[in-house]
């Protein structure tokens, strides 16, 4: 039989995992966001090299 500080202990690991695994999961999405991000930028440079070597 577990007592309710066990129950308690138990709850808080529990919390602390799963706020772990919520900011793991926000830096995967925003690490994502910002390798799309550098690779527009870096498109739209080329792009406006491209532009000026035209003219």
């Amino acid at each position: 039989m577990t007592s309710h500080v066990d129950k308690q202990i138990a709850a808080r690991i529990a919390a602390v995992r799963a706020r772990r695994a919520l900011r793991r999961r926000q830096r995967a999405e925003l690490d994502t966001n910002r390798q799309h991000g550098l690779q527009a930028r870096h498109l739209a440079k080329m792009a406006r090299w491209e532009a000026e070597d035209a003219t």
